[in-house]
């Protein structure tokens, strides 16, 4: 049945979507444009300031700023990749992504998305060897360790999408353009399909388990340990410690699995549009413009590192 529908529906995919988004309520774009824009730069500003600081301060080539700095590009590239067609988009009348657009934007989310929820496992993995083996931290987590790990989360989140992307672009639409979202997300492509699409449904719940359940359970057990470890502290100041420098990764594992969870881990029939779309927006536009104020306000050493920083200034200026 597939050949004989994407013979017909050929014509007609290659000539691009239509991004409905919230084209229905113009007011409500507008103030959508002003917001998205702020928090673009906003996300740019904080993780280009964590990145830059990780390189240009010594006491931060430590796994955990090189993690972070792994998440930071990630997510610029990430909103990169989707706000400026969101962007366009939401500024204009024309609501038009050309197919290739379309098919870039959907793998990089896709594959990106995948990426941040294997790094954030890395990342609670570096917290439990911190905490818990504290003494053998630097042997554990060595440089060559920490490069293998990000690796295994830049590859496994690409790979995830290698396979998603194209088989969610090949469901026959019988002509059909319009994209009730804002992206190309795999939920709302799916939907558009005019095939039964249970088996891609199958397939992609059981990546998902995979890319995103497997390693939230990662985080959990580490978690499970440090907090185990961190009761066994005597001093409350220890306790302060150690709970100081966990509490930034948990913040920001909350509001991405929260997001992400739901999103992905539903049936397509039973997916809300409306609801997608403004949980896309959260975990697009506020949670990578989030997670450096996150980590700064919380943490010691990127405090310090700022100030460094901009005492260097100020005395180059004098």
């Amino acid at each position: 049945m597939w050949p004989q529908v994407m013979e017909n529906d050929n014509t007609s995919a290659f000539e691009g979507f239509v991004l409905v988004g919230f084209s229905d309520r113009p007011h409500l774009e507008l103030i959508l444009f002003v917001v998205v824009l702020t928090f673009y730069l906003l996300t740019l500003l904080g993780n280009m300031t964590i990145i830059l600081l990780s390189v240009v301060d010594s006491r931060l080539h430590t796994p955990m700023y090189f993690f972070l700095a792994n998440l930071s590009f990630l997510d610029m590239c990430f909103t990169t990749g989707s706000i400026p067609q969101m962007l366009y988009n939401l500024w204009g009348a024309d609501k038009t992504i050309s197919y290739l657009g379309c098919a870039i934007q959907l793998y990089f989310v896709l594959a990106l998305g995948g990426v941040e929820c294997v790094l954030l496992a890395v990342m609670a993995y570096d917290r439990y060897a911190a905490v818990c083996k504290p003494l053998h931290y630097t042997v554990i987590m060595h440089p060559r360790l920490c490069g293998q790990l990000a690796s295994v989360a830049w590859m496994g989140g690409f790979g995830n999408s290698l396979i998603m992307a194209p088989q969610t672009l090949m469901l026959p639409r019988c002509g059909h353009r319009r994209v009730d979202h804002f992206l190309c997300e795999m939920p709302a492509l799916i939907g558009m399909a005019c095939v039964d699409t249970t088996t891609l449904e199958a397939l992609a719940f059981a990546l998902a388990v995979f890319i995103i359940l497997v390693p939230l359970v990662l985080i959990l057990v580490s978690y499970g340990y440090i907090a185990r470890a961190v009761l066994r502290i005597k001093s409350a100041a220890g306790r302060k410690k150690a709970f100081n420098t966990c509490s930034s990764h948990l913040i920001v594992v909350s509001l991405f699995y929260g997001t992400i969870i739901y999103m992905y881990l539903q049936p397509a029939n039973t997916y809300s549009q409306d609801q997608g779309k403004f949980l896309t927006l959260f975990y697009t536009i506020v949670t990578p413009s989030v997670n450096p104020l996150i980590y700064t306000l919380r943490n010691k050493d990127v405090k310090e590192a700022v100030k460094k920083v901009l005492g260097k200034g100020e005395a180059e200026v004098e």
